[in-house]
């Protein structure tokens, strides 16, 4: 049997830093870390190529763009891509690619690192080898590969700012682990190929994404509307609470929905997700025009709207791309 082929796709974060004189900064190369690598890929045979080297704070949406044209022209050249990426922005670039990479025939696997490679106690190469084993696996998908455990892209959020256990899995089981027994893959987790691969690279900058707070004025959606955006995200509270008193922004939400506006309704709760069917507000805002994120992470809620507004601008079809589930990023009953 030939060994499988994994691409590693280099954009910098901190499994790639060294210290610099302003702190700690993408340094290292492919080929500064590539003996290293190929010390947890027995049987793989690896080619590294470098993209960027970037703190993932610089990561923007047209990178992702790029990313993902990448992996389009790669997919049938090798068995898997690993990307190595920065965490802090790492769960939007995996939701992005999910909708991006429609129905991916390959394991497309995101990773990256608490600590830099070198230090002799990171991280890194624990995660580097999770993520090359996946993407040798056979299993298509997005995927992030992370503390001896892989998420669906599309489900991933950074949680902990400093541990190693970094990334959880919202709403949604773990589509693999590793234990002493190997790496277990359920594939019941897996995203279920809806027809053949297609590139889908275009988005719309024009979103916002907002956290409501007690007492904040009806006339922040006013002034994002008068600033031509087309879509806004809302993290409202609970399961998607709203003020319709004094400030009232469901009033002011149904006026941007008049105006062809997309505004899409989710939770600053990370777990269980939002129902606008529960309380009067909810009901309101249904009444008003607006979309549910049910429970989707807020990632994976503003990358969608990005990618369907690039797509459309036919108000029904935006309400149909919401009224489905993609690559498995919202659980719809």
């Amino acid at each position: 049997m030939e060994n499988k082929r994994i691409v590693i796709l280099n954009t910098g974060g901190t499994l790639s830093s060294v210290m610099k004189e302003n702190g700690l900064a993408p340094g290292l190369r492919t080929s500064d870390i590539q003996k290293e690598i190929r010390m947890v890929s027995r049987g793989i045979d690896l080619e590294t190529q470098d993209l960027c080297s970037l703190d993932s704070a610089n990561i923007f949406p047209e990178d992702w763009t790029n990313l993902a044209g990448k992996v389009a022209e790669l997919r049938r050249e090798c068995d898997g891509i690993v990307i190595i990426h920065g965490t802090d922005t790492m769960a939007y670039t995996s939701s992005m690619l999910s909708f991006m990479l429609r129905n991916i025939d390959i394991p497309v696997v995101l990773t990256g690192s608490q600590l830099s490679m070198v230090n002799p106690v990171a991280d890194a190469m624990e995660n580097l080898r999770c993520a090359v084993h996946m993407a040798a696996s056979g299993a298509p998908g997005v995927f992030v590969a992370f503390n001896r455990k892989v998420m669906l892209g599309c489900r991933t959020s950074k949680v902990r700012s400093l541990s190693f256990d970094a990334f959880d899995s919202i709403n949604y089981p773990d589509v693999a682990r590793i234990s002493s027994l190997g790496m277990k893959v359920n594939r019941g987790t897996l995203p279920v190929r809806q027809g053949v691969f297609r590139l889908c690279g275009t988005y719309s900058d024009k979103v916002f994404m907002l956290k409501l707070f007690p007492g904040m004025h009806r006339s922040v959606l006013r002034a994002l509307a008068d600033q031509g955006y087309r879509g806004i995200y809302i993290e409202a509270f609970g399961v998607g609470g709203m003020p319709f008193m004094k400030h009232d922004l469901i009033d002011e939400i149904a006026d941007l929905c008049s105006r062809g506006i997309t505004v899409l309704v989710g939770t600053q709760c990370r777990y269980e997700g939002s129902n606008l069917n529960v309380y009067e507000t909810g009901r309101r805002a249904l009444e008003a025009g607006v979309l549910q994120a049910l429970d989707m992470t807020s990632e994976s809620a503003v990358t969608k709207l990005m990618w369907v507004l690039g797509r459309t601008e036919d108000r029904q079809e935006i309400r149909d791309y919401f009224s489905v589930s993609l690559c498995n990023e919202v659980t719809l009953s």
